[in-house]
């Protein structure tokens, strides 16, 4: 069935100031986290073409999204017109995807209470230097997901999602999948570090600390940002990158994405203490820990799922099907960090650059004992 679908220009928002400030050391001393966002386009090296991972991520997250909508459907009594954002959409068509999922979970629900479809207000944000354009492109991928008729309305909301993006107590429905172990500046104090873009082994641990407190410091922000946002009984279902370590906070496996980037500007450049991660993988402790401390919201659900790129379920017997496994995480990796490392490198070094790092996931790509896990978490507002 064709569902109405109307859009708005992704930049014609009123802008209105926040009254909490993004960092605005954010871009000082480390420039390059302000060309933080996933390559554009539906080219070989963008996101809408490298971005499986995330699509395979949303599977397993959609039991969840399903399960709380209906709650939050139930619990609201069925309002007649509800307001759902996705922070951090990126660019391509996963957005979409969990998008239909959320509006055809309202419809079938209020056709079996026999309840009157609502006016769905679907909201697409990332930072400005998203390529909404691209996603934009897959509105008609959106209408074909969609099975009954409706009044849906999409736009673009472009924006830091750790500052205020919406009004106060319109939000109903909130989901970002793999954004927020983004963090919004790398932590200062990790000058020892010279020979790692991110946490390893031989780290000190004044560097996982710093990163444990901008985590903490940044998510408290956004939990506190989506309460004022948020009606009372309203729902948030966040996905991230995390690990399974809690004995040793600076332990990660050999075949860490972040590892393999830093082995690969090394074989290219002598030192990479000046490119770090501006990236927290938290345990689920730590998850807990900060909105409990934070108090706005309760936890509904918390899992914890394999983390896989890829190349864990290729068969890796063959020296081809490593090579083949090294490419499809290189692609990935490029895809997300790209701009950032032509932002601070340029972009001579790329090619080789990736070119290495398929080579470094291929030596690694029979490791099965990995620390990265995803953490998928439900909250509902109090």
């Amino acid at each position: 069935m064709v569902q109405e679908i109307k859009v708005t220009n992704p930049y014609s928002r009123c802008d209105c100031k926040s009254e909490y400030k993004v960092d605005e050391e954010r871009s000082s001393k480390y420039p390059f986290v302000g060309a933080l966002c996933m390559n554009g386009g539906d080219v070989d090296n963008s996101y809408t073409t490298n971005s499986l991972l995330q699509k395979r991520v949303l599977s397993i997250t959609n039991p969840i999204l399903v399960k709380n909508t209906e709650e939050m459907l139930t619990n609201l009594d069925f309002p007649k017109c509800i307001k759902v954002a996705d922070l951090g959409c990126s660019s391509g068509q996963n957005t979409f995807l969990a998008m239909s999922e959320i509006v055809n979970t309202i419809n079938v629900l209020c056709q079996k209470w026999n309840q009157s479809r609502p006016e769905i207000d679907c909201c697409l944000n990332d930072l400005p230097t998203n390529d909404f354009n691209t996603t934009f492109k897959f509105i008609t991928f959106f209408n074909k997901k969609l099975t009954s008729n409706g009044s849906c309305f999409v736009s673009g909301v472009p924006g830091s999602f750790y500052s205020r993006l919406f009004p106060r107590k319109s939000l109903h429905f909130i989901y970002s999948i793999y954004s927020i172990h983004f963090l919004s500046k790398v932590p200062d104090g990790l000058e020892k570090n010279k020979m790692s873009v991110y946490i390893t082994s031989s780290s000190p641990l004044s560097e996982y600390k710093a990163y444990l407190n901008q985590f903490k410091r940044d998510f408290t922000t956004f939990l506190r940002m989506r309460s004022e946002e948020m009606v009372h009984n309203g729902r948030m279902v966040l996905t991230l990158i995390g690990r399974n370590t809690l004995d040793n906070p600076l332990y990660r496996d050999c075949c860490h994405c972040w590892t393999l980037l830093s082995n690969s500007l090394r074989d290219l450049v002598f030192e990479v203490y000046s490119f770090k991660m501006p990236f927290y993988d938290p345990n689920e402790e730590e998850v807990k820990e900060i909105i409990r401390n934070e108090g706005s919201f309760q936890i509904n659900d918390l899992e914890m799922h394999e983390f896989d790129l890829g190349h864990s379920k290729e068969e890796c017997s063959l020296q081809s099907h490593k090579a083949k496994a090294g490419q499809k995480e290189a692609s990935c990796i490029r895809a997300v960090t790209e701009t950032m490392l032509v932002a601070h490198f340029g972009d001579d070094i790329i090619d080789a650059l990736f070119h290495k790092y398929a080579h470094h996931v291929s030596q690694h790509a029979s490791c099965r004992v990995k620390t990265s896990v995803t953490l998928i978490v439900s909250l509902v507002r109090k």
